[in-house]
């Protein structure tokens, strides 16, 4: 065990929302695996949900992001001549297996 324990910190200004106790704080008080951010604001900090699931939302219907919608499109990597669809995975020999 260790004598001391260093306290994570952050930039004075810089603001977390923490998912374990639905709170806003400065700095880095909580474990990086239950805070969001750093956000600019405390009240940006504040909408840190509303923010994250307007992002989800916009990914989920950003058409580039559509596999179904995209079916024929050789643009993408992976989906062109030979590569089998699957990003070039099929083709990947380095895990000691040969095809």
């Amino acid at each position: 065990m260790a004598l001391f324990r260093r306290k994570p910190t952050g930039k004075a200004g810089e603001w977390y929302y923490c998912l374990k106790h639905q709170t806003v704080e400065e700095g880095m008080d909580c474990p990086g695996k239950d805070r969001m951010g750093p956000y600019a604001s405390r009240e940006e900090a504040a909408r840190a949900m509303e923010i994250a699931h307007n992002r989800d939302e916009a990914w989920r219907t950003d058409p580039r992001w559509r596999d179904e919608d995209r079916e024929g499109d050789d643009d993408r990597p992976g989906t062109g001549p030979g590569s089998g669809g699957d990003g070039g995975r099929s083709g990947d020999n380095r895990g000691g297996r040969s095809g």
